[in-house]
């Protein structure tokens, strides 16, 4: 067996804390890389993170180790080939690019002016929790129709499954608040769907899955919806925050603002990390996989592979192939929501940077992404006026 020297020496602190240097260097002579700290492979170059992500048969997520099947059961998430179809299926239709348009563009609008509209006076806020989740949370509880669940509760149910599915990745033991948090949001979907209302996407799923497979569902798409927009938001405006030339080109021309979300999910996918298990034994690259084996795909790795996107680790508003990057994951379980997370932080950075003079980092709180799985800053302080 090759010896995997990088893979060997890599700690789940160096890919959760500043992971770019190890990966570049595990990208570059390790592409497939046995890392002792997963207890599997880590792939890092694009082209075969492609080849992982496109294949469900050889490369699959129905398996009982995946993490978030252990916390909420199985879900389209975890599920491949035709259960896969059936679990997605029932979800997909409000998440089209033109459904998401008609559908999300006032609610999103109106609820990122109000939020804008309570900050505006202070001068200084911490906008993950104040600006970035409560939007999030408050769009996902409207998209699926969920009743009587408020922004804080639905916001605490996140947090307890996030961090029960981040110990199971991390090899952790899953603390009980994530079972119990997945259990009240349960009852939450029961209570909804009972209620029968016409325009609950939950409702018109349980007309094609049984309860128990729309609560599971509802559940990734939840948590899966608030850390995808919370993260790309926070990460979007760090980067622009971070970088004045590139915040001025935007601020100049805001058209180039899309781009400028595209290149900053190159750069920090919120997601940084997709589980697949093999299903036989063959070989990926360099390496010899067995049948049963963990293979991660790291979509940061993927995101800055320098054959794809040269100069990889600048953040270049105007790069021209930015909508290559992964951030979404490929094949079958490319992110359901993707436009509506899309349209959520065009629009909630857009009334930040409008309406918010000399919008600028707070230099007494320092920000950086963070995370093994999901990464962004924990917090973004700024300061405006």
């Amino acid at each position: 067996m090759i010896a995997f020297l990088l893979g060997a020496a890599t700690t789940s602190a160096e890919l959760a804390g500043d992971p770019h240097p190890r990966l570049a260097d595990l990208r570059a002579h390790e592409p497939v890389s046995w890392l002792p700290a997963l207890n599997g492979w880590l792939v890092t170059r694009r082209d075969l993170a492609l080849d992982v992500m496109r294949d469900a048969e050889t490369f699959t997520v129905d398996d009982p180790r995946f993490s978030t099947a252990r916390i909420v059961g199985p879900s389209m998430l975890s599920l491949d080939g035709d259960e896969h179809t059936r679990h997605r299926e029932p979800f997909t239709a409000p998440f089209r690019p033109r459904a998401v348009r008609d559908g999300f563009v006032e609610f999103i609008e109106r609820e990122t002016d109000r939020l804008v509209t309570g900050l505006e006076a202070a001068g200084a806020a911490e906008l993950r929790r104040a600006f970035a989740g409560p939007l999030a949370v408050a769009v996902v509880t409207e998209a699926l129709g969920l009743v009587d669940a408020g922004t804080d509760t639905v916001l605490a149910w996140y947090d307890a499954i996030v961090r029960s599915v981040s110990d199971i990745t991390e090899g952790r033991p899953a603390e009980p608040a994530g079972p119990e948090a997945y259990a009240q949001l349960r009852r939450a979907v029961e209570a909804t769907v009972a209620q029968g209302a016409d325009s609950s996407l939950l409702t018109s799923a349980a007309g094609r899955l049984a309860l128990p497979e729309v609560a599971s569902n509802a559940a990734v798409l939840m948590f899966g919806g608030i850390e995808t927009t919370e993260a790309m938001i926070t990460n979007a405006l760090l980067h622009l925050l971070r970088h004045p030339d590139q915040l001025a080109l935007v601020q100049a021309d805001f058209a180039l603002l899309d781009n400028a979300i595209e290149e900053s999910l190159r750069l920090e996918p919120g997601a940084a990390v997709v589980d697949r298990y093999a299903t036989r034994d063959l070989t990926l690259g360099p390496a010899a996989i067995r049948r049963g084996d963990l293979v991660t795909v790291s979509l940061t790795g993927a995101n800055r592979d320098p054959a794809v996107f040269p100069d990889p680790d600048r953040f270049d508003v105007r790069r021209p192939n930015a909508r290559l990057q992964l951030a979404f994951a490929h094949g079958p379980h490319y992110c359901l929501a993707a436009h509506l997370a899309r349209l959520e932080t065009r629009i909630a950075l857009r009334h930040l940077l409008d309406r918010l003079p000399a919008l600028r980092l707070d230099p007494d709180h320092p920000a950086a992404p963070h995370g093994l799985v999901f990464r962004k800053p924990p917090t973004l302080h700024v300061l405006w006026g």
